[in-house]
C-alpha cells in the first residue's frame, strides 16, 4: 500500500457519497455534489502524478485507477439520468463505450498486452467532467449558460466513440489474432 493506491481508494469512497448527494435534494445541494465530483476527478490526476513522480506505481494502481474513474463517470451520469439532466440513451453509449473498453483490456491483458490510456482517453475523461460538473450545477445555477452542457454532452459522445475507435483500430488485429478463435 501506498499513498497513490490510498488515493484511489479515497476516489472510489467518494461514489457512494456523491450519489447520495445527486439524488437527494436540499438547498446547496448541488454545489455539494459538485465539491465531492470534483474533489473526487482531480484525485485521479494527483495520484498519478504522485506515483509516476515518487515511482510508487503498482500492479494494484494501475488495475484500480482506470476502474475507479469509469465508477464515477458511470454513477454521475446514470445520477443524471435519474435527474432528468441527461437523455439514457447517451448514457448507455457512454457507460457501454466503459465496458467494452475495459472488457478489450483485459482481454489484451491476458494475452499479456498490455493497454494504457491513450491522449484521446485522457481528453474523453476531461470532457466527461466538465460536462458532468456542469450538469451538476444544472439549469437553474448556470441559466443561458446550461447550453454548454448540452454541447459537452455531444462533444463526450463524439469522443468517446472516436477513442473507442482509436482502441479497437491499434489494438484490435493484435488482441485479435492472439485469440484462442484463431486456433481452432
Amino acid at each position: 500500500m501506498n499513498i497513490p493506491l490510498y488515493i484511489t481508494f479515497f476516489r472510489i469512497l467518494c461514489i457512494p457519497i456523491l450519489v447520495i448527494l445527486l439524488i437527494s435534494r436540499f438547498d446547496g445541494q448541488e454545489f455539494i455534489a459538485l465539491a465531492v465530483f470534483v474533489i473526487a476527478a482531480l484525485s485521479d490526476i494527483v495520484d498519478g502524478v504522485w506515483a509516476r513522480r515518487t515511482q510508487k506505481t503498482s500492479t494494484l494502481g494501475a488495475l484500480l485507477d482506470p476502474i475507479a474513474d469509469k465508477l464515477l463517470i458511470s454513477a454521475a451520469f446514470i445520477c443524471l439520468v435519474g435527474m432528468g439532466a441527461v437523455a439514457s440513451w447517451m448514457v448507455i453509449i457512454i457507460v457501454g463505450r466503459e465496458i467494452a473498453i475495459t472488457g478489450f483490456r483485459a482481454a489484451a491483458s491476458s494475452k499479456g498486452i498490455n493497454i494504457s490510456a491513450s491522449v484521446l482517453g485522457k481528453i474523453k475523461m476531461w470532457c466527461e467532467s466538465i460536462t458532468i460538473s456542469l450538469l451538476i450545477l444544472g439549469k437553474d445555477n448556470l441559466g443561458s449558460f446550461y447550453l454548454l452542457a448540452q454541447i459537452g454532452l455531444w462533444i463526450v459522445l463524439a469522443v468517446v466513440l472516436f477513442s473507442a475507435a482509436e482502441y479497437f483500430i491499434r489494438f484490435g488485429r493484435l488482441v485479435l489474432s492472439n485469440s484462442s478463435y484463431d486456433k481452432k
